[in-house]
Formats: structure tokens, C-alpha cells, sequence
């Protein structure tokens, strides 16, 4: 269906295709963009940049692979070139901590039935169940993207203390989502 983009019916056909397939993996690239980069306009950058360039490029896409792996890793890339542009590259870039959250993206995609908004109505019952002091946390962090040691000042709490809870609310969070179905148990390490 990607190959041949000589003719004019070819390449109408590579459009509609690649529509659909933007229009369904849309979301998800999003989520994995906003995971790694904080500045809102940077993200609607990297997620248009990340576009144009597949579209691009539509003709070495392996139609044997899934195809938002190969988005996400385009939108990689560009999320690399914007943190050499502001010559730092936070933490979270990490390839290790990437690669995890490729594939818990991977996982949540491949789950049948749910779209990617109904998977994220789910984590929003999620975060509705948490109580109180947990959902300000992760407000304060998420949200308004405060690193844990404005946190500790703002809510009296010991820096480590609030590692800690954030740790313990991301884990509550994944439980309830595997509960719903959308997150398959992480592997236990055999001993």
C-alpha cells in the first residue's frame, strides 16, 4: 500500500492510509511526547515535526511492523534534537526509562476492545479513586510540573517523603489500571 509513490492514485492511497493510521496513533504519540517534554508549545512542535517527517519518510515504513513504535520512534528523535537545542537533556530522556515507556504504550495499545481515549478515561477513574492528598501530589508534580523538592516546601513535607509517596501513588495507579484491564501485570523478577 506505501510503496509505490509514483502514480497519483498510489500516493492518494498513501494519504488516506496515513490519515487513518495519524488519526488513531494521534493520542498515544501525545501522551509519549508529554511524558518527556514539559513546555506545551514544544510539544505541539515536536508532535507536528514528528508528522511532517513521517509523512515524509512514509516509504521506508515496514508494513510488517506495527506502526506506532515506528511514530514514536520519529517522535524520539525529534524530542532528542530539542533537548541538544536547549543543550541539556532532562532525566527522564534516559534510553532506559524510554524504552519502558515505549513499551507500556506498546502494551496499552495492543489491548483489544478500548480506544486510546477510553484508556485514558480509565486512568482518569484512577486518579478520581485516589484520595485527596494523593491526587494534589500528583497535581502539584504533573500538573503544574513542580519538582519534588518545590513540593516538600510547599506542603511541608520532607523531600524524600514526597519521592516516596509519588512512588507509592504511580504503583496504586498502576494497579487500578491493570484492575481495568489496561495494564497487563509487570513481569516479577525470578529469584
Amino acid at each position: 500500500m506505501f510503496k509505490d509513490r509514483s502514480r497519483s492514485p498510489a500516493i492518494e492511497n498513501d494519504r488516506t492510509a496515513f490519515e487513518i493510521l495519524v488519526r488513531e496513533h494521534s493520542p498515544m504519540l501525545l501522551a509519549f511526547i508529554r511524558a518527556q517534554v514539559k513546555d506545551s508549545g514544544a510539544i505541539e512542535d515536536i508532535h507536528q515535526e514528528t508528522m511532517v517527517t513521517a509523512w515524509r519518510i512514509l516509504d521506508r515504513f515496514d508494513q510488517t511492523r506495527l506502526f506506532g513504535p515506528w511514530l514514536r520512534g520519529i517522535a524520539r528523535n525529534h524530542i532528542l534534537v530539542h533537548y541538544r537545542r536547549n543543550s541539556r537533556l532532562p532525566l527522564h530522556c534516559e534510553e532506559e526509562v524510554i524504552a519502558h515507556l515505549d513499551a507500556r504504550l506498546d502494551e496499552i495499545s495492543e489491548r483489544s476492545g478500548d480506544t486510546w481515549p477510553e484508556k485514558l478515561e480509565a486512568l482518569d477513574d484512577c486518579l478520581g479513586a485516589l484520595p485527596e492528598p494523593s491526587r494534589t501530589l500528583i497535581d502539584l508534580h504533573y500538573r503544574e510540573e513542580m519538582s519534588t523538592e518545590r513540593i516538600a516546601g510547599r506542603t511541608d513535607l520532607n523531600r524524600e517523603t514526597v519521592k516516596k509517596r509519588l512512588q507509592r501513588i504511580r504503583a496504586a495507579l498502576a494497579r487500578c489500571l491493570q484492575h481495568k484491564g489496561v495494564l497487563a501485570p509487570l513481569p516479577t523478577p525470578s529469584s
